[in-house]
């Protein structure tokens, strides 16, 4: 361990001077050994930190990808143990949020509900998957401490490489194998994990990897997933899918009528899914166009699911936003707004007119904790010191959406891949990315239908990020682990 560390930091040195130019390392590592208590039982595992670089086809570097890499050491199972890399989204946004709050050795300390504390800092999760799986969490271009790597005369590559839907997926994949082959995995059972951005990501990358690499999963994990056919397009779809959601943050914050809210979220649901589905895609399919008597049932019907007045509703024609539904809810009860991302958070606007809340209640909470926690965790933990920034959000520029086939790439790949099986988590309270959309989005994967007993849901009483209540911090950790259990060969020829 010392020698590592004496290397790395001799390594490291050369690049990183008091007085010159911030850089980073292009391909080093330094290794740490840790232990955590999982379910009862001692975990020792390797931390890995460090860097691994992003070649172009002519094998030239243009980037360096800062991850981190848990490998379990006291099991007999060596490197034929299940593998997950884990991606976070954004996109631009580090893979800090599901490392240190939900499938690694450490975690934040926070309350039970999620809400930071102090003194900030990090504790053992006694929940990890780590007992089950290995897990590497790795950060694309200017997320973390990776960076884009400039040639001999100073220039840099071009973001258009990095910075959309299908080229982050095509370099991410290489990355990928390199890694792979590195680490001597091409042996493990190997799982994809990606929370919301990172949703779109791993459902390109399944067929990517099968494609380009010639890397084929048992799993893909979609975490509170953004599904860009369904999330931001407007219309009738879009704006029903979210009325469950509504029910569902009403519900929490006692709005709905005493007839639903005298009910258990989960009896509620079901009746609020079939309303949107059912009703109120016909109803705004018909625009302007809907006769009144029709329009003011379907308006008494939102009112009663969602804890808004019928007279908002009406005022916005059926078709509430989101972001009104966060300042609306609560205006005449408290004044406050609820959080987008978690409708459990609370915030006060300077004034409580207007059509949307200030600020993000919910992420301004997080930031409280997560951002102390990783600088850190990184310094003190893994022993990796820099002074480059840690980009918990990083400038990923004008995104480039075109082209956005991961759906239908994601049931191409369990299509060629009889192994392949997909799980989605998602929080009711996720007002971003809301768990009614990520129901939809699977149905419509397979529209065949031949492949449905390959998909699972699973929901939470918390948001977008709902390992953070601690209940659902154990059992979305549980439901990952019979996830992976489910979705093993177990000798099993990969075949129809």
């Amino acid at each position: 361990m010392k020698l590592h560390k004496l290397l790395f930091f001799l390594l490291f040195s050369s690049c990183l001077v008091y007085g010159q130019d911030l850089k980073i390392p292009v391909d080093t590592t330094i290794i740490s050994n840790g232990s955590v208590s999982i379910k009862g039982k001692q975990v020792n595992y390797k931390a890995e930190t460090g860097f691994q670089p992003v070649w172009d086809k002519d094998g030239k570097t243009i980037a360096s990808l800062y991850y981190t890499y848990y490998k379990r050491t006291n099991d007999n199972k060596g490197n034929k143990r299940p593998i997950i890399y884990s991606f976070n989204g954004g996109p631009g946004s580090a893979s800090v949020w599901m490392h240190l709050a939900y499938t690694g050795p450490k975690i934040l300390k926070i309350d039970e509900e999620g809400y930071p504390i102090q003194p900030y800092g990090v504790k053992d999760n006694p929940n990890s998957i780590l007992d089950l799986a290995d897990i590497v969490y790795i950060n694309p271009v200017n997320t973390g401490y990776s960076r884009k790597i400039a040639d001999n005369e100073g220039k840099m590559p071009e973001d258009e490489i990095f910075f959309g839907v299908n080229a982050d997926i095509k370099y991410l994949a290489s990355w990928m194998n390199t890694f792979t082959t590195r680490h001597n995995r091409w042996e493990s059972p190997k799982y994809i994990i990606g929370e919301s951005y990172g949703g779109t990501r791993v459902m390109g990358l399944s067929l990517e990897l099968q494609n380009s690499q010639w890397m084929y999963l048992n799993g893909v994990i979609l975490v509170s997933p953004a599904d860009y056919k369904v999330l931001r397009v407007g219309g009738p779809l879009s704006s029903s899918l979210n009325l469950p959601y509504y029910t569902a943050a009403a519900w929490h914050h006692n709005a709905l009528p005493n007839a639903l809210q005298a009910k258990d979220l989960l009896d509620i649901l079901p009746e609020a899914e079939e309303f949107a589905i059912n009703e109120l895609i016909p109803a705004l399919a018909k625009g302007g166009f809907i006769s009144t008597a029709e329009k003011q049932n379907i308006a008494k019907k939102m009112s009663y699911y969602s804890g808004l007045s019928e007279k908002v509703i009406l005022q916005q024609n059926l078709d509430v936003p989101n972001r009104f539904f966060w300042k609306e809810l609560l205006r005449d009860k408290t004044g406050q707004t609820i959080g987008r991302l978690d409708s459990r958070y609370l915030g006060v606007d300077k004034v409580e007119t207007g059509i949307s809340p200030d600020y993000s209640a919910e992420l301004t909470s997080w930031l409280h904790s997560f951002t102390p926690a990783i600088n850190y965790y990184v310094k003190n933990n893994l022993g990796f010191n820099t002074d480059v920034k840690y980009n918990v959000f990083g400038n990923v520029g004008e995104w480039d959406r075109t082209n956005d086939n991961t759906r239908d790439n994601l049931r191409q790949a369990m299509a060629q891949n009889p192994y392949l099986k997909v799980m989605t988590q998602s929080g009711y309270y996720d007002g971003a990315t809301t768990y009614f959309s990520a129901k939809y989005s699977q149905w419509q994967i397979d529209p065949s239908g031949k492949m449905k007993d390959r998909f699972y849901f699973k929901g939470y009483r918390s948001g977008h990020m709902m390992y953070l209540r601690n209940e659902d911090l154990i059992q979305a950790n549980d439901d990952l682990r019979e996830f992976i259990i489910n979705s093993s060969s177990n000798g099993k020829a990969a075949k129809y």
